[in-house]
């Protein structure tokens, strides 16, 4: 009986960090509702198993816990539709998991992991942290030799650049490829954009913060 109050503390301390972690940090600020069940999945499956490694003990838990190992390193996190940030929220998901399916480790310290990952994700991914910087590829219709003038160009499309890469240079079309990452101007300053007859002509730019 003693166990099973323990497992269900554990239990209970794992739903109730995962909850705060997907329902009141991740959902407010990004609104993908299709990664909240992959979260909440993902956390409660790990705790499972571990907590089934821990039962299971010499009787066949190290194959287990191959086979759990196995089939993390064939999630594929590395698609397009996942940014970088919601990849922090998946490894923490995973490790709030792990932390609380630990039958042997104390509940305070549980809780006390898992409060420091929710501390961490909560001011990382903060709104007000660094909140004008940003990252995005644009298609500019120009070809700059001059990394002054194509500096000069970006600032006047979308800000202050602080750095860029050019991934592509067509001189046929005259365009250039250009991932960046600029500063956006202050609101309401003054500063001079391109005119519609110039505005970038990027196929919907990914806009994600840097």
């Amino acid at each position: 009986m003693d166990s099973l109050r323990h497992l269900a503390a554990h239990l209970g301390l794992d739903l109730a960090a995962v909850c705060l972690l997907t329902f009141a940090i991740y959902y407010p600020r990004h609104r993908r509702r299709d990664l909240v069940p992959a979260y909440l999945a993902l956390n409660v499956a790990l705790f499972t198993v571990v907590a089934a490694l821990a039962e299971v003990g010499g009787n066949g838990g190290t194959a287990l816990g191959f086979g759990l190992f196995g089939v993390l390193s064939i999630i594929r996190l590395r698609s397009d539709s996942v940014q970088h940030e919601e990849v922090a929220y998946y490894f923490t998901t995973l490790v709030l998991g792990l932390i609380c399916g630990l039958p042997h480790l104390a509940f305070s310290l549980a809780a006390a992991l898992s409060a420091l990952l929710l501390l961490v994700i909560y001011g990382a991914d903060h709104p007000r942290l660094l909140a004008r910087s940003r990252r995005t590829v644009v298609t500019l219709d120009a070809v700059h030799s001059d990394p002054a003038a194509l500096r000069a160009d970006l600032a006047r499309r979308l800000g202050e650049p602080l750095d860029w890469t050019v991934m592509e240079v067509d001189f046929v079309r005259d365009l250039t490829v250009v991932d960046v990452r600029y500063r956006e101007p202050e609101p309401g300053a003054d500063t001079r954009r391109a005119e519609p007859s110039e505005t970038v002509r990027a196929a919907a730019p990914a806009w994600e913060a840097a």
